[in-house]
């Protein structure tokens, strides 16, 4: 079973113990992700009573850098979620998308997808960020789908001459649902407006700029029925789904962490004032007063899915972890790098790959699996190491996703980190981040703040076992050393499977 298969699980057990009334009102959160979409129903003090996931498939090329997908199977992933959801006894009184991003998609007059969505994953824009930086002055994740966006108008004309609008993939969830193009800005985060000539983008594609939050619409009439919903109830604007993880995970006092958990996972930490970190992405937070620090990855979420399903052929994932919960802290020798799809944060190598190292006759599954999520705490740490030495602080570290449901993966995270690690009682932190989200728009609490700390709730913590520090601190070491000494080499590999100029 994969993970994401697992969490569906929890949840539905989760859903059947708490119970909601016919007349109580929800939220219905929805979550474009990057293999699936996720859909939950969430009261005003945070209970998910229903969920419901519909996967769907990426054209993911790693020889050219590609990684797109349909619009339209996001759509009808979506339609799905919400005719089942529909059926649950309760009374939906507003809709909030969040999605995967930087995720370009490129629409018509119409609303309809022009090409395929540009994902987040997509190597092929990295000289198109260059150039957007040198034009604005802006670099990293702030240039937000903008250097996917001059790729199409350089790459594929024919799309970009046809599209009326660049969106993000909850800021086209929100034009399917009401008619209504706009993007979406959290306190801090002003969207770009590039130049035109300079930045070689056409500005007018770009539509009018709305707070994350704030009711943008109503549901249509043509949406309300491909959905199976009763139409002109409230939307609300949604964010990237890493924001509003921050939210479902509760963060908003200095010091408080996340692990985003999902495909790529990534760490993000809390601050009250900019800071200079080295490798790390440092960006105002989706709250008032806040910095975030912090980095995402690309692949580690996702490599023990493709270790049991892909390598193992499709070996239930939940007793691979607790065979590997059996063997040894450190593996045995055996270290993962997970740079399964290159490697963001913090490295920066769209071309890295992953590796198993130290492997001899003596490893099994289970040693190979543990190697996985240790590798995934690694990288997290990785991140972590300049900024703890930049003087910030990780009080708790916050899981959150599928991997967050299994405690053996939980507690070598507090080990490799040496922090406390807290499970909150809704793992799926995107939705119950969708969800804050639309209870401030429809007035059931009075800001973001409020509604994190009324809505979000820990279910239990695990504390670092100091008997297996000195393991994973030679580990660590051994983990950071191995990209820089192997990465000649595998660029070299890497270009043999790169089709000819």
């Amino acid at each position: 079973m994969a993970l994401a298969a697992e969490a569906a699980t929890h949840a539905a057990r989760d859903s059947r113990r708490r119970q909601v009334s016919a007349a109580e009102p929800v939220v219905l959160a929805l979550d474009i992700g990057t293999s699936e979409a996720k859909g939950g129903l969430i009261t005003a003090d945070g209970r998910m009573v229903a969920t419901a996931r519909v996967g769907y498939p990426m054209d993911f090329d790693p020889a050219t850098g590609r990684s797109e997908q349909d619009p339209g199977s996001w759509w009808r992933a979506v339609s799905a979620i919400a005719r089942d959801l529909a059926s649950a006894p309760s009374s939906i009184a507003a809709i909030c998308c969040v999605g995967q991003g930087p995720t370009l998609v490129t629409v018509d007059s119409a609303g309809e997808a022009t090409r395929p969505a540009v994902t987040w994953m997509d190597s092929r824009v990295s000289s198109e960020a260059e150039a957007l930086e040198a034009a604005s002055g802006v670099s990293g994740w702030a240039l937000g789908i903008l250097p996917a966006a001059r790729w199409v108008e350089r790459h594929d004309p024919e799309a970009a001459a046809g599209a009326r609008w660049y969106l993000n993939s909850w800021e086209w969830a929100v034009l399917r649902l009401t008619g209504v193009a706009a993007r979406t800005r959290s306190p801090g985060q002003e969207p770009i407006n590039p130049d035109a000539a300079a930045a070689g983008l056409a500005p007018e594609r770009l539509p009018q700029v709305i707070d994350a939050g704030s009711v943008v619409g109503r549901l249509s009439a043509t949406a309300a029925a491909e959905l199976g919903l009763e139409p002109a109830i409230p939307v609300s604007a949604g964010t990237v789904d890493s924001f509003a993880s921050f939210h479902g995970a509760g963060l908003v006092d200095p010091g408080e962490a996340i692990d985003t958990g999902g495909t790529s996972g990534g760490l993000a930490v809390y601050w009250d004032s900019e800071v200079d970190v080295p490798d790390a992405w440092v960006a105002p937070a989706p709250l008032p007063d806040r910095w975030m620090v912090g980095g995402a990855m690309t692949s580690t979420g996702k490599a023990l899915d493709w270790f049991a399903m892909d390598v193992l052929g499709g070996v239930d994932a939940t007793s691979l972890i607790e065979a590997a919960a059996r063997i040894q802290p450190g593996a045995e020798g055996l270290v993962f790098l997970p740079y399964l799809a290159g490697e963001r944060s913090p490295i920066w190598d769209p071309h890295a790959r992953g590796a198993f190292v130290g492997l001899t006759l003596g490893h099994r599954a289970p040693h190979l699996a543990r190697a996985v999520m240790e590798g995934a705490a690694l990288a997290l740490r990785h991140v972590a190491t300049p900024i703890l030495a930049a003087g910030l602080r990780i009080d708790e570290l916050r899981v959150t996703g599928g991997t967050a449901s299994h405690d053996p993966w939980n507690q070598i995270k507090a080990d490799v980190l040496g922090v406390r690690v807290a499970v909150p009682e809704v793992r799926e932190a995107a939705l119950l981040g969708a969800a804050i989200m639309g209870s401030v728009g429809l007035g059931w609490h009075p800001d973001t703040v409020a509604a994190i700390r009324s809505m979000v709730g820990i279910d239990h913590r695990c504390d670092p076992i100091p008997a297996n520090r000195a393991t994973y601190d030679a580990l660590f070491d051994a983990y950071t050393a191995l990209w820089p000494a192997m990465s000649p080499m595998v660029h070299r590999l890497g270009s043999l499977g790169k089709p000819d100029d």
